[in-house]
């Protein structure tokens, strides 16, 4: 990571919980499974539980995306504003970096909530380093539900570069069946 000036930011990246694949519903409009329901509170716990909880939220248009968010973000007191955005739908590594550079200043921890493949290849592009084994289990799957935490200082989002953070946790966060 470098060490550049400025304060710490931390970009927190949530794949959205396990999907289900009904008949004759487009790909935006794929609700949650019953696996993806439990899963995405454990999610919003995990954040809680590690002092992840962001200043702002951008989530996909896509319904199983927001109804992660819905089911995340009601397991803390007061969420943070969310902003649904559709350029995170189906976006590549290098688009989903061109949105998070338009974060404004003062937001310190972004909430980014998408989809697979671009999610890894943004985590794998911004971080020139990771702790433990983070950057290795990313290469070998991110998963529905995945948490990837990346912090890098900087004096703003713009200036946000690949390999310029480092990769401080990935989780795993899985709901119990009732």
């Amino acid at each position: 990571m470098s060490a550049g000036a400025g304060p710490l930011h931390r970009l927190v990246v949530l794949r959205h919980a396990k999907s289900a694949w009904p008949p004759g519903v487009p790909d935006h409009e794929r609700p949650l499974a019953p696996r993806g329901r439990r899963d995405a509170p454990a999610a919003g716990r995990a954040l809680a539980d590690n002092d992840c909880l962001p200043d702002l939220a951008l989530c996909s248009t896509a319904v199983r995306t927001r109804r992660t968010w819905e089911l995340a973000s009601a397991q803390w007191g007061t969420p943070p504003p969310v902003r649904l955005e559709p350029r995170l739908y189906a976006a590549d590594g290098s688009e989903l970096l061109q949105v998070v550079r338009e974060v404004p200043t003062p937001v310190r921890t972004l909430l980014l909530i998408g989809h697979d493949p671009g999610l890894p290849e943004l985590i794998l592009g911004l971080a020139g380093d990771g702790l433990d084994d983070t950057l290795d289990r990313v290469r070998v799957k991110f998963p529905t539900s995945a948490i990837a935490v990346l912090a890098w200082h900087g004096a703003t989002w713009d200036s946000l570069a690949p390999g310029a953070a480092l990769l401080t946790d990935v989780i795993v966060p899985r709901g119990r069946k009732t």
